[in-house]
């Protein structure tokens, strides 16, 4: 298969499998504000979210390596998932022996064996769905994003609404449904065939942690950059508005889910194509493409960030909207920067990634310090959105040594010029703010739109 159209072909499949599922989960907004304080979702969203730090700690980051080395040819793929499940188990004891500890930061009390739980089986669905992608499994991988995330609706509403759990259901469900999901996907391929001890070969072992090591301290910086302003904005102002800025984060997200459908799919093609100059056809290509999908999604949320919140979440989460337009940039810079991670991991260039997000995060913490004091929450949206934007353009920069992507310059810098206005527009509230603000997303769909359809009509051609 042509690989355009074979980018074009699982990026769908994954679409069915991801944004439906994700969509699901957006339409339980209303549920979990309806049943949440704004105190307890906040202490809910920073348990999750921690724990999404803890577990490339946890599992020293093997995850990372999976499809990465199972996508190449003469490679024992046996050997690449036994060591990360044997890579899993080890971190995962010595993780336990630090319970005690955990058990005195003041989120974690009471919930510590939740902590555990969630880490130990969201690591393994994480290893197991990541393999089965690599083998080409892509229809299962779809259908087990649907079904897993049916699970976790489910079992929020039975833990929320019928047992009553509060913060210990809404952390819950996710994880029971990664235990589920797994032992499904295990089954269903009969994936314990490929883990045995003898199967793992010390040099790609080597490889796989010497590829890995360097992304626990990346993830510890990305979490920074996404986590940190929640907990500054718990400890500098309360949980009620670190609550309402969870929420403001989770509607940009439906950016990051287009992009991570796409970046599912892209992984794969951009790792296969292995000549020079094609490869740089190709990425340019594809960013040029990539550029006008980011930037069109993210100014339509922008533009009804308002509609959206009304629609997903309760009065008292109302005021969410207002983070929205900026963390809205922020998401849209965040999407094209990981579109040029693809460039470091295709090159196994980890170091890279991980100097690029530190620069990001330390950026983040210093904005973020000097930020909140003044503007509150929306100093912490513009900390993030700063941060973003910082690692793209050294991002772009950078991956020209190993693919000089042919850029748009006057499209990104168009694009990027509308963002800010309709951000400023939406703040502003003026009288006329609905009429500013359809001029300015008529002016992104004009200029984006035509190259997106040109793209789309090139990859159907061939």
């Amino acid at each position: 298969m042509d690989k355009y159209k074979k980018l074009l072909s699982n990026t769908f499949i994954f679409a069915v499998g991801t944004f439906s599922s994700k969509l699901l989960t957006f339409l339980l907004m209303p549920f979990y504000t309806s049943i949440l304080s704004t105190g307890e979702y906040g202490v809910g969203d920073l348990i999750s979210q921690t724990v999404y730090l803890l577990i490339p700690l946890a599992t020293v980051g093997i995850n990372n390596s999976i499809i990465r080395f199972a996508l190449e040819k003469n490679i024992n793929k046996s050997g690449v998932l036994t060591t990360g499940f044997v890579t899993i188990l080890i971190g995962f004891a010595v993780m336990c022996c630090f319970a005690p500890l955990l058990n005195q930061i003041s989120i974690f009390t009471g919930y510590t064996f939740l902590v555990y739980f969630f880490i130990l089986f969201s690591s393994l669905h994480s290893l197991f769905s990541s393999f089965l992608r690599s083998l080409g499994y892509v229809k299962l991988y779809a259908f087990d994003g649907i079904a897993r995330t049916l699970l976790t609706i489910l079992l929020n509403i039975l833990f929320l609404a019928v047992f009553k759990m509060g913060v210990a259901g809404y952390v819950l469900a996710t994880p029971m449904a990664d235990l589920i999901s797994s032992v499904f996907l295990v089954f269903t391929t009969k994936l314990y065939r490929h883990i045995r001890l003898r199967f793992i070969q010390k040099k790609t072992a080597i490889a796989m942690l010497k590829y890995s090591l360097p992304l626990i301290p990346t993830t510890i910086c990305s979490w920074i950059i996404n986590i940190s302003d929640r907990y500054m904005i718990t400890y500098m102002i309360d949980t009620s508005v670190s609550g309402i800025y969870a929420v403001a984060n989770k509607i940009p997200t439906i950016l990051l889910v287009i992009a991570n459908i796409f970046g599912d799919a892209w992984q794969m093609s951009s790792v296969e194509e292995r000549d020079p100059r094609a490869r740089e056809k190709f990425f340019s290509n594809v960013s040029n493409m990539y550029v006008s999908i980011a930037f069109l999604v993210g100014s339509f949320l922008t533009v009804f960030a308002k509609v959206i919140t009304t629609m997903l979440t309760t009065p008292e989460f109302y005021s969410a909207w207002t983070y929205m337009p900026i963390l809205n940039m922020a998401t849209t810079f965040a999407c094209l920067s990981n579109f040029l991670g693809s460039v470091y991991m295709v090159e196994k260039r980890s170091l890279s990634t991980f100097f690029n997000i530190l620069v990001g995060a330390v950026l983040n913490v210093v904005l973020n310090f000097f930020l909140i004091p003044v503007y509150g929450a929306q100093g912490a949206a513009i900390a993030t959105f700063v941060s973003y934007f910082v690692m793209f353009f050294i991002k772009m920069i950078h991956t020209r040594k190993y693919v000089k992507i042919k850029w748009n310059f006057l499209k990104l810098f168009t694009n990027t010029v509308i963002m800010v206005m309709l951000c400023v527009v939406m703040l502003m509230e003026n009288e006329h703010w609905i009429l500013f603000a359809s001029l300015f997303l008529l002016c992104a769909l004009l200029m984006n739109v035509s190259d997106l359809l040109v793209g789309l009509k090139k990859l159907l051609k061939r």
